[in-house]
């Protein structure tokens, strides 16, 4: 399984704001730290806006910012809202799909469960999640370069155990 460029943006998008929450940020910023085309990045913040995921300010002094709390984004449905229009295999393609075997196979059922564990193991992530303690990528996204007095000393871990 492997992931489009644009849900891989839109995390990167998301962790961006979730690290320097409070600040209107700019796209080009994220661009740069993210390593990533200012084109796609702008189509990724469009649709990050259209779900509500973040808000855009226009002018001079604009940019954008977290529409949501970190701990109210669910990392699940960024993925289903950017993974939605790239079907998982050919027999899920509608008409496209020109598998002679899809009436009879078996292995579709199977790959749909697959696809929706995965899923359900996404949802219970937070952007929070992903960002609270985090100190290595606080050091690489944080606008105005500079050690919080909570990333001082060792880098906390987020481990999410079932």
């Amino acid at each position: 399984m492997r992931l489009t460029i644009k849900t891989n943006l839109a995390t990167r998008v998301l962790m961006f704001c979730a690290v320097n929450e409070g600040r209107v940020v700019r796209s080009s910023d994220i661009a740069e730290a993210c390593n990533a085309s200012g084109n796609h990045i702008g189509h990724v913040i469009h649709q990050l806006r259209q779900h509500g995921f973040v808000e855009t300010l226009r002018g001079r002094t604009g940019g954008l910012q977290l529409g949501r709390k970190p701990r109210d984004i669910s990392i699940g449905r960024v993925f289903r809202i950017f993974e939605s229009v790239v079907p998982f295999a050919e027999c899920f393609a509608g008409d496209d799909n020109t598998c002679p075997l899809t009436a009879e196979c078996r292995l579709r059922g199977f790959i749909i469960r697959a696809v929706e564990a995965f899923y359900h193991e996404l949802d219970l992530v937070t952007l929070e999640d992903l960002v609270r303690g985090n100190c290595g990528l606080e050091t690489i996204l944080k606008l105005a370069p500079q050690r919080l007095p909570r990333c001082s000393g060792k880098d906390a871990v987020g481990v999410i155990v079932a």
